[in-house]
């Protein structure tokens, strides 16, 4: 017999049965075999298999629905306007209207139980009541704004009923001859904040102890509810006093009295409909009683739907039967005084307190008539005190659950200090603490009747955000919505969502835009705070099956000139090791298009190894702000893995049409097969009908030798060291390094001879970011609640300045100077677009355009204004155009013998099969003198620049040899103090004239 676990040794090829524990999320062991497993990766692998973890003796007590659902929701519902306020409803609104307001209530709390019943269906529901049905259903921003009201309403509703219970206290004194203070608001006070205290004790007990009282409480009102109708029914039995106080029994005359309503002013207000329904709305708001407890149910899923709709389904009912048989028998005036009787009858239209305004009885003066017309008074005060304080202890029973929750997930920061548990049960003690000061607080007014509507606002609120979770899950339909309660409609649901919010602003548009303004408020500071949290909203579904849409619905639509993007595919290897190119790309697509990171491999690394690697690449690209895609592909050649990623980057429009390299300045000193791959990426870029983009910076694009750390927020996942390519083992790296080597080695870095102490470098982020501390040792955002990389050296020297200058060329800002152009070629027009679109981000706003172009024509005065006009009409902003002289004339003797040095070492001969022909050489001759001229014009007019931009020539294979194509671009980007950026688009126009 095993003890705690049974121990499997699993063969490869054998597997599990399914089984409840495999799919708990809180088993931490392994449940089952991994596919790599089955595959034989593991075979004397020993797995542990959890056994379901026993309930623990003397733990956490669970509720039936009854106990747990019908109890709580009917001590909620019929809480103070049951005995206190129904009557007064009934004078003010009239039989027909106030069972309106109740049908209308009972609508909404209909629809809003289904709604409720099919999200608490759908699957297991955890302790959180309300605040954990939305958030797992619309997100965390929703839920958590929703919650934290709730919770206040549920507080504020505790200190309405515990006035109500005052009040109810306070008249039975008084009629006893008795007072604490004044028989008044500061007898409510005292009382009241007692009573709150007491409440609270009891809560922090146990369930067991709330169980023992919710009982007794649910029998009292129950008794009174019948002491009333049975009262009602019989009649005051020919009692002048009670005659004379309004209680005269059925009759048509009295029902017909009361059947229309009549509306009056009273505690300051001149009450109508929607009034009268904002005071009463909150005595159905106890649906969700069984939600805000749900961790305590046996089985929270079939156990919320059937007890709620039982308690709506009693409750709706006796109000009903409260308002037929106070209306039917009792008048809306009376004077107390069995002289005003006539021949032991009241006539109402003639008393005499109607003349002065001082009848002090009837359902519109008095709160005790209810009193008055049961069979023993005594009963209608104890079931008015039970029922207030019932609904009390049920509100504030929820409230530390709900905040405990919202803590628990660590929403709110403030909130986590009252989320601790305490003792075997996990009490909220603190947060009971807190609802009792916002409970006490609000008992401070101490008047039910300005309590009320507000109550009301946050309630429907809720309830709206409940039916639109529904809605909404229904509506998007993701794989995963799939409740066992079946009885419930989208569209009822949406149409319960107008409901409720067209109600709230009915009953006061001023509180009805200030809950939604501190729901959104709430919700902003969620968004702000984006907390780790991934609970499969259907948020998170829409966002999927609306991008899906998008994506469908623009893929047939026809590409136009217009809304052409520049969709970048950057080879950079490992990210971290080359930001430069990377914040290039970012340039070219930040806040505009699609940028893809991609890192070739030379060998198979494993699965779980490259999502370690695309997972560590990911997390650099987010920390930087910078949004791309990041992607791995191992086991391929260099050349195999580029062709790869070109053709299927991407899918349908959104793939991306420009491929962004690193140039490759150790290329006269590596191997033939490097520069054969090197110049065959860039033919089969072009042959894929893709822009290419060449970067090359003055002192390399690689920063290898430096070990990077990703800083990640507070509520992130800590620091990241990101040395190298994690998740490789040692026998890896050099493949790895080999690779990302291929591409982007620059050997102008040399580290190893600097052993200053140690220091370290922060990488910016890309977005514009004042107050930036810069030094040879440290280059830091001052608000440290930003993500960043940190770089430092591996021998623990300083950073040179100009390793950091070159790191961050592309983001910080640029001082005044030039963005030079050489557009030498129509490519369709990316060579011009590119360094536009650089020039109007915020970096590099101070750097003006100035365009650089040849003349074919003996008349350059007209070419000049040709091309001015064109660029005019392409409404590019340039500062200055400049025609270049000379293209065609013989470059200078020092420039020949510079790039035939650079040549020598491939001349093909007899030793050296791999190279360049003489016969290619004069074939090529006027070629390349022409880019050793263009190599002179640039360093003659741009060394001063802050960046070259110039188009690239075109990558013949069957004309051109790759050691000669490389030794062009050596020469056009050599001998410049500014990055050198070559472009060519695929010859189809990225720019248009017309409108």
């Amino acid at each position: 017999m095993l003890s705690e676990a049974m121990i499997i040794l699993l063969p490869y090829h054998q597997e599990t049965l399914p089984r409840l524990d495999n799919y708990r999320i809180s088993m931490r062991n392994l449940k089952r075999p991994s596919i790599g497993e089955l595959q034989g990766e593991l075979q004397d692998q020993s797995i542990t298999i959890p056994e379901p973890e026993p309930e623990p003796i003397g733990g956490h007590i669970k509720l039936g629905w009854i106990v747990g659902v019908l109890i709580p929701c009917l001590l909620n519902i019929w809480g103070v306007m049951l005995f206190l306020r129904l009557s007064w409803v009934v004078a003010e609104s009239g039989i027909l209207q106030s069972l309106i307001i109740i049908t209308i209530s009972a609508v909404v709390c209909i629809i809003t139980t289904l709604s409720l019943s099919a999200i608490s269906t759908n699957g297991e529901v955890k302790g959180g009541g309300v605040y954990f049905i939305i958030s797992r259903s619309l997100g965390p921003e929703f839920g958590a704004s929703v919650g934290v009201v709730f919770a206040f309403a549920n507080a504020v509703s505790a200190s309405m009923n515990t006035i109500g219970f005052c009040e109810s206290l306070n008249v039975l004194l008084k009629n006893n001859g008795l007072k604490i203070v004044d028989n008044g608001i500061n007898d409510i006070r005292i009382v009241g904040a007692v009573t709150i205290l007491v409440l609270i004790l009891i809560c922090c007990v146990g369930m067991e102890w709330e169980t023992k009282a919710q009982n007794f409480l649910i029998v009292t009102i129950v008794l009174a509810i019948f002491n009333f109708v049975i009262g009602a029914a019989i009649g005051p039995q020919g009692n002048e006093d009670l005659i004379s106080k309004g209680f005269v029994g059925f009759s048509w005359s009295t029902f017909k009295d009361n059947f229309g309503s009549e509306y009056r002013y009273a505690e300051g207000v001149n009450h109508d409909f929607f009034s009268v329904f904002a005071i009463f709305f909150p005595s159905v708001t106890g649906i969700q009683a069984g939600a805000n407890i749900c961790g305590d149910l046996k089985e929270a899923g079939a156990a919320i739907p059937k007890g709620t709709f039982w308690a709506l389904l009693i409750s709706m009912t006796s109000y009903a039967l409260f308002v037929l048989f106070a209306g039917g028998a009792a008048v809306r005036d009376a004077s107390g005084f069995p002289a005003d009787l006539v021949n032991g009858t009241l006539i109402s239209s003639e008393l005499p307190c109607l003349a002065s305004g001082n009848c002090t009885w009837g359902l519109f003066n008095s709160y005790e008539m209810m009193q008055t017309m049961s069979v023993w008074g005594p009963l209608i005060y104890a079931g008015c005190f039970a029922a207030t304080l019932s609904t009390a202890l049920t509100n504030l029973l929820s409230v530390p659950r709900l905040v405990q929750a919202l803590g628990i997930d660590e929403i709110y920061p403030g909130l986590i200090y009252f989320s601790k548990p305490y003792g075997k049960h996990g009490e909220p003690y603190r947060g009971y603490v807190l609802t009792f000061f916002i409970s006490a607080g609000f008992l401070c007014i101490g008047e039910l009747n300005l309590i009320a509507p507000l109550i009301s606002t946050f309630y429907l609120a809720s309830y709206a955000l409940i039916n639109f979770c529904t809605f909404h899950a229904a509506f998007v339909k993701p794989l995963g919505w799939r409740p066992t309660f079946k009885y419930y409609n989208a569209w009822l649901s949406l149409f319960g969502f107008a409901m409720c919010v067209a109600i709230m602003f009915l009953i006061n548009y001023v509180a009805a835009i200030i809950t939604f303004g501190i729901i959104f408020a709430l919700y902003l500071v969620v968004m702000y705070r984006k907390p780790e949290a991934n609970w499969g909203s259907t948020t998170q579904a829409q966002q999927y099956k609306a991008a899906l849409m998008a994506v469908h619905r623009l893929q047939n639509v026809s590409d136009h000139v217009k809304n052409y993007h520049p969709q970048v595919l950057v080879l950079s290897g490992d990210p971290k090791t080359r930001p430069p190119l990377v914040d290039f790309g970012y340039l070219l697509t930040k806040n505009n298009s699609l940028m893809f990171v991609a890192n070739i491999i030379p060998v198979r690394v494993g699965y779980k190894n490259r999502q370690n690697l695309v997972k560590d690449g990911q997390k650099y690209l987010d920390a930087r702000k910078i949004k791309a895609f990041y992607n791995v592909i191992d086991g391929f050649s260099l050349e195999d893995g580029i062709n790869a990623l070109t053709k299927s980057t991407g899918f349908g429009k959104m793939s991306p049409n420009i491929v962004l390299v690193g140039y490759k300045p150790d290329w006269n000193r590596c191997r033939k097969e490097e520069v054969e791959s090197y110049f065959a990426i860039l033919y089969n870029a072009f042959s894929q009908r893709m822009g290419v983009a060449l970067l090359r910076l003055p002192n390399g694009l690689d920063f290898s030798e430096l070990s990077s750390e990703v800083n990640l927020p507070p509520n992130g996942m800590g620091h990241m060291h990101t040395a190298n390519a994690q998740g490789f083992t040692n026998e890896l790296m050099p493949a790895a390094n080999a690779a990302s080597e291929l591409l982007h080695i620059d050997s102008n870095l040399n580290l190893a001879s600097m052993d200053s102490p140690n220091s370290s470098y922060t990488m910016p982020q890309p977005a514009p970011m004042p107050n930036m501390q810069r030094s040879s040792r440290s280059y830091k955002v001052n608000n440290q609640e930003d993500a960043a990389v940190t770089y430092h050296t591996k021998g623990g020297s300083d950073i040179p300045q100009n390793l950091l200058d070159a790191m961050t060329i592309f983001t910080r800002k640029q001082a005044k100077g030039t963005i030079d152009v050489f557009w030498l070629y129509d490519d369709g027009g990316l060579t011009i677009l590119l360094p536009y679109i650089i020039s109007m981000r915020s970096h590099w706003q101070n750097c003006k355009l100035r365009v650089f172009t040849m003349c074919h024509g003996k008349d350059e005065e007209q070419e000049e204004k040709s091309m001015a006009s064109l660029l005019t009409k392409f409404r590019i902003k340039y500062s200055e155009l400049i025609m270049l002289k000379g293209v065609s004339e013989q470059p200078r003797t020092d420039t020949l013998l510079k790039h035939q040095r650079l040549i020598e070492p491939f001349r093909r001969g007899a030793r050296n099969e791999f190279g360049i022909t003489d016969e290619e050489l004069q074939s090529m001759s006027e070629k390349t003198n022409r880019q050793l001229r263009i190599h002179e014009l640039v360093v003659k007019h741009s060394s001063n620049a802050s960046l070259v931009v110039m188009s690239l020539p075109m990558p013949r294979k069957e004309a051109i040899s790759a050691p000669l194509y490389m030794s062009w671009l050596e020469m056009l980007t050599s001998d410049m103090k500014c990055p050198v950026a070559l472009a060519r688009g695929n010859q189809t126009p990225v720019l248009t004239l017309y409108s």
